[in-house]
């Protein structure tokens, strides 16, 4: 986004209070030049805000969610339809081939250009990470060699975990979440790969993108039982939508370590076109996981994400 946009929407930004927001107030007073971010758990109705903002005061719906990039999943990850792209401007729904890999750093680079564009930009999605290093900043940590990770893995199964911490640099690990082995691992990796531990690589973090003061930022908040609700109606309806026939279009070319192939209902759909799963135990493990998606989204906007207005989404 230009400089002079950017100063204008942070003279603009700020709604008076802390209480819960509700859509009609939002579109009242949000500011036509305003950046808009809009997190919140799946099936909140985050893409329904993000098309009225757009379709009142205009705008380019951009997404931050890190499967919803992947062109090989439009039903089951919950994309906009085709109707909604066509009527609206989107960027960066379905642009990654899904054998291909993809970073929140890659992230960064391709909503670069989004922001300096003409329209501005209604953000929206539902990884908690990608918010974090567009409003905070990323670390610019060079790409590892591919085997690293592998190796980590290796030496975690073979000789535990205190081989692999004994490969982390002291001041990283004495910050380190020691109960969380991925991140124990990206920690690992990133010293054996750079030679320099994480929290010298954050301390370097450049300047953010787009600032949290710069734009208005909320989170849909839902009530756990309408969640629920709402979660098991989508599913029926990406069923009815075609999720099974985007399953057998995959099937072929699905390979299961491939963060494309991480899409909820994605292996379950597939076990049962191949005969392997019932489609109501499928339909039940989806659901499950689906849920345990909200519950870490809404946990990661508790603790993370603070600053940022609250709108009920009920």
């Amino acid at each position: 986004m230009h400089r002079a946009a950017l100063m204008v929407a942070e003279k603009r930004h700020g709604f008076k209070g802390r209480s819960a927001l509700t859509q009609e107030n939002v579109l009242a007073q949000l500011s036509p030049e305003q950046p808009v971010l809009i997190a919140g758990p799946t099936a909140s109705g985050k893409n329904a805000l993000a098309l009225a903002i757009a379709r009142q005061q205009g705008g380019v719906v951009v997404n931050a969610d890190a499967i919803q990039v992947f062109a090989n999943w439009r039903v089951l990850t919950a994309r906009p339809s085709p109707a909604e792209e066509a009527s609206t401007p989107h960027a960066l729904y379905g642009h990654v081939a899904g054998e291909r890999g993809y970073s929140v750093g890659q992230w960064l680079r391709d909503i670069r250009p989004v922001l300096a564009g003409t329209l501005r930009p209604i953000i929206t999605g539902g990884s908690g990470l990608y918010f974090q290093a567009l409003t905070a900043g990323l670390a610019e940590i060079p790409p590892l060699p591919p085997d690293l990770r592998l190796r980590g893995q290796r030496l975690l199964q073979q000789e535990g975990l205190r081989a692999v911490l004994a490969g982390i640099d002291a001041k990283t690990l004495a910050r380190l979440d020691t109960r969380n082995p991925m991140r124990v691992l990206r920690a690992w990796e990133v010293y054996q790969g750079t030679g320099r531990g994480l929290v010298c690589w954050h301390r370097d973090t450049p300047r953010p993108l787009l600032p949290l003061s710069a734009g208005f930022a909320v989170v849909l908040e839902v009530d756990p039982r309408t969640l629920e609700a709402r979660i098991t109606q989508r599913l029926e309806q990406m069923l009815r939508g075609g999720a099974l026939e985007e399953a057998r279009a995959n099937r072929h070319d699905f390979v299961p370590s491939r963060l494309s192939s991480k899409a909820i209902g994605a292996a379950e759909l597939i076990a049962h076109i191949e005969g392997k799963l019932p489609l109501a135990q499928a339909r039940q493990r989806i659901l499950i996981a689906t849920r345990q998606l909200a519950k870490r989204q809404r946990s990661w906007f508790r603790s993370k994400m603070k600053d940022w207005q609250r709108m009920r989404s009920d």
